[in-house]
């Protein structure tokens, strides 16, 4: 009897080696054989492979094997070179994979890191170095850099795929009351008092401050007593934002655009500044007319560490706990910026904010307000059952202290 031809391989081809195990090799679409990267024991094993293999080309999720086959440090370091960053942000990415994430990670290529991999270096970096925050912008940098493989299709999935990992957690920042704050002021001194007040009741970074000029000032003439009733009202200080001037940890200050486009802007101060403001152009700002706002003893930039030290001290002074950062008179002006009626909008405009989210960050309602809100819900609420009774005419007195507004069930 005549032995059955085989039927022909449509994708691919199977061959046992002498060992007895088998090999399955298939044509990619540049015209390459590619062969399975291991030896499979049966042939319904490399059957199934190949069946794999045809399935992605036919979706087109195919990838070369070899893509992947990229060194990560090389990589994110290039990554960071195309993103022409912020000088502060590509100074952050720089650090964040010096100190946290290449020392894992350089000894891998891309297609290398899998979910496991990421796991475990995540884990072994909330152990050792105990800052969630530290960890969260590590793991979205790495997140991101893998992000962009996947786009470039030298991996065929993201291997970052922990829920909230990239999420940060940060303690609720401390508010200062307005006596704090004009503390703070005076113990800072007459040369950077007003730093202090921009920052709470202007909204300004500190490297926003930094790059401030007499130009971007708009004080209006002081008004003739003889001829206003109430001379301590002005008309409003303009300070016109533009322009930042951040300091890097090496000391280098990198002038440029401001954070965002929101950043650059225009802030009405309140009136009360008006004094500190002229005092502080002709006393302490540099003189020519160009000349930066803030500036040392010998009309020199001043310098992140100098400032830090006398920043340290004055917090220490007034009582106010370590964590209270200089950037934190932020939250305290945006906070009462939102008391005072303003919407968020408001707060955006005025903080520089460009995102809804980035604006809430700084608006906060510390347990007096809470006082304050439960007060007035009070009040309300007890207006409004004193209107219902009236109306109702039930027979109760309108001053009756009803306990809640749930109807009284009397037993029979």
């Amino acid at each position: 009897m005549a032995r059955k031809k085989a039927a022909k391989r449509r994708f691919g081809a199977v061959r046992q080696y002498a060992s007895g195990r088998w090999t399955a090799s298939y044509v990619d679409p540049t015209g390459l054989r590619r062969r399975a990267p291991e030896t499979f024991a049966t042939k319904t094993d490399a059957d199934i492979w190949l069946s794999q293999i045809e399935a992605d080309l036919t979706r087109g999720d195919w990838t070369d094997p070899d893509a992947g086959a990229v060194n990560f440090e090389e990589y994110a370091l290039r990554w960071v070179d195309e993103r022409k960053l912020a000088a502060t942000t590509e100074e952050l990415y720089r650090r964040l994979l010096r100190l946290h994430i290449l020392p894992t990670f350089r000894q891998w290529d891309l297609d290398e890191i899998t979910p496991p991999r990421v796991r475990a270096w995540r884990a072994e970096r909330l152990e050792t170095i105990k800052a969630d925050t530290t960890v969260a912008k590590a793991y979205r940098l790495v997140k991101a850099i893998l992000q962009t493989a996947t786009d470039d299709e030298l991996i065929r999935r993201n291997p970052c795929r922990i829920k909230g990992a990239g999420k940060e957690s940060a303690d609720e920042r401390p508010v200062a009351t307005v006596e704090q704050v004009d503390a703070l002021a005076d113990a800072m001194g007459p040369r950077w008092r007003l730093m202090v007040y921009f920052a709470a009741y202007a909204s300004l970074r500190p490297e926003e401050q930094a790059e401030l000029r007499r130009p971007d000032v708009d004080l209006p003439e002081e008004p003739d007593p003889r001829k206003r009733r109430d001379a301590e009202q002005h008309e409003p200080v303009l300070l016109r934002i533009s322009r930042a001037a951040p300091e890097l940890t090496t000391g280098r200050r990198m002038t440029g655009d401001t954070k965002s486009e929101a950043g650059k802007r225009t802030v009405v101060l309140p009136g009360f500044l008006y004094v500190d403001v002229r005092r502080h152009l002709d006393w302490f700002a540099a003189k020519e007319p160009d000349g930066l706002l803030f500036v040392g003893e010998r009309a020199a930039p001043f310098r992140r560490s100098t400032f830090g030290r006398k920043w340290r001290r004055a917090r220490d002074k007034v009582g106010l706990p370590p964590n209270f950062r200089f950037y934190d008179l932020r939250h305290t002006g945006n906070t009462l910026v939102a008391q005072s009626g303003g919407t968020l909008k408001d707060v955006m405009v005025r903080a520089g904010q460009s995102s809804e989210k980035a604006a809430l960050i700084y608006q906060h309602s510390p347990m007096d307000r809470q006082k304050e809100v439960a007060q007035g819900l009070d009040a309300r609420v007890r207006a409004a059952r004193k209107d219902a009774v009236s109306n109702h005419g039930d027979g109760r007195s309108a001053s009756d202290n009803v306990p809640s507004g749930a109807p009284v069930v009397r037993r029979a």
